[in-house]
């Protein structure tokens, strides 16, 4: 196979939020494409009309597009939608009847059970051979042998047919069921490699199945591992932080969020982690894949995002943080601009800016009763009177006022980090965030001595 015949396809269902699962193995299918100079095809699963919702679809091609998977990069094709496909399902259907790979079947749950004594029995096969002209359709698995799954990531994986009941395809009122249409838009899209998530590898013997009876030979399988939470549970969206989405809005980097989800099951050579796309790309092979579960560490998530933060240049950076610091009330780009250098090296995720820099917009900083009680203790009074007296003729600069507050500590026999403690929450709000002098500094003399004097007032 050449490389440029290659296509791979993600084949989402609008459901909900777009989970990081499936953004990993969007990543896995996009760089495998890019590096064989192949086509990525997205294909919206939406036959399922009582489920899906139009803005959950939006919600998948915005996330994709988020982490660099769109309608403009070479390669991409799509989205198409599996509900416009219903003819090519039916027909799909009709040929395995005609071909007698398929028969219909009238049996409830109820009579099976009655026939094979057990709720719990497979289909036993009790219309194969009458002839009927309605119901749901089965297909007619194999009595004998099994079915071999030659997976790229897992191995050889071998399924005994007789543990395979004739299951349906399409349904009693003539709707094809998911896993027909799913073979058939791949036949109909040229599909050549199916990597896709661990738990869709129970149904592969099915599908393999269904292609070799629609007379075409199964794509390369790659199944790849299961993502778990620190309990080593699958993530789940009841129990885990997992929608896409979130993470975006609360301020991690695209770029930051591709790196870590690619190392989700692969590594690159020589043990490198923090690695742009466009070198990870010509690393990556399905073949290096782990099929191990890979474990979701949002901690580290973090720090990898902080790391890609830090790397930005400033002016990506500063506008990186629009969507939060222009919601401050007061908010000016250009005070903003002179502490975000500062800033930058302090944060891990973008929405972390607004919490150390909203004191220089708001007339009174947020508080914080969790600092203030831990700051202003004995002698926090006394500090911040001799504080407030010491920076009133103050040269308005950060090592002066620096200079003045280690001289108003040492008087009371404090460390200059005891002693700005009352200074910080009396001016921003909060025990920790910007260095403290640059922050005055930017303040400005007249906000930075009423706040102080705020503060007095309050523990008077």
């Amino acid at each position: 196979m050449s490389s440029s015949s290659i296509r791979v396809r993600f084949a989402p269902s609008p459901t909900g939020m777009f989970h990081v699962g499936g953004a990993r193995s969007a990543l896995f299918n996009w760089a495998f494409a890019e590096q064989s100079g192949g086509a990525f095809v997205l294909r919206i699963e939406d036959t399922d009309a009582a489920r899906n919702r139009p803005e959950w679809t939006e919600g998948i091609i915005s996330a994709l597009a988020w982490i660099g998977i769109h309608s403009d990069a070479p390669g991409f094709e799509g989205p198409y939608f599996q509900s416009s496909y219903d003819a090519q399902h039916r027909a799909a259907a009709a040929r395995l009847q005609a071909e007698g790979r398929a028969y219909h079947c009238t049996c409830t749950r109820d009579d099976v059970k009655a026939r094979t004594g057990s709720e719990h029995m497979g289909y036993d096969g009790h219309c194969r051979d009458l002839g009927l002209t309605e119901g749901a359709v089965r297909f007619r698995t194999p009595d004998e042998g099994v079915t071999v799954v030659e997976d790229v990531v897992r191995g050889t994986v071998e399924f005994p047919n007789d543990a395979m009941e004739d299951f349906v395809i399409v349904r009693g009122d003539g709707s094809p069921l998911f896993i027909l249409a799913n073979v058939a838009d791949d036949l109909e899209m040229r599909i050549t490699h199916v990597v896709r998530a661990e738990e869709h590898l129970s149904n592969t013997p099915k599908q393999q199945l269904l292609w070799l009876a629609l007379g075409a030979q199964p794509p390369v399988w790659a199944h790849v591992p299961v993502i778990v939470n620190e309990q080593r549970k699958k993530l789940s969206k009841r129990r885990d932080k997992v929608a896409l989405e979130s993470y975006r809005d609360e301020g991690y980097l695209a770029e930051a969020m591709v790196n870590y989800l690619m190392l989700l099951g692969w590594a690159p050579a020589g043990g490198q982690e923090i690695m742009p796309w466009a070198e990870m790309v010509p690393q990556f092979r399905l073949e290096d894949v782990n099929s191990s579960p890979a474990f979701f560490d949002e901690k580290k998530l973090r720090a990898f995002n902080g790391e890609y933060i830090r790397a930005l240049p400033l002016d990506d950076f500063i506008a990186r943080c629009a969507p939060w610091v222009e919601q401050i009330p007061g908010y000016d780009p250009k005070v903003f601009a002179g502490v975000a250098e500062l800033a930058q090296t302090r944060i891990t995720v973008l929405s972390e800016i607004t919490a150390n820099v909203d004191f220089l917009f708001l007339n009174e900083p947020a508080e914080d009763e969790a600092s203030w009680t831990k700051a202003m203790k004995d002698p926090a009074a006394q500090i911040l009177a001799d504080a407030e007296q010491a920076y009133r003729d103050a040269p308005w600069e950060a090592g002066e006022l620096k200079t003045r507050l280690e001289a108003v500590g040492a008087a009371y026999g404090l460390k200059l980090g005891k002693a700005q403690a009352p200074v910080r929450v009396a001016v921003t709000g909060r025990t920790i965030g910007l260095p403290l002098f640059e922050s005055l500094e930017a303040l400005g003399r007249e906000r930075t001595l009423a706040r102080i004097a705020a503060a007095r007032a309050r523990l008077a």
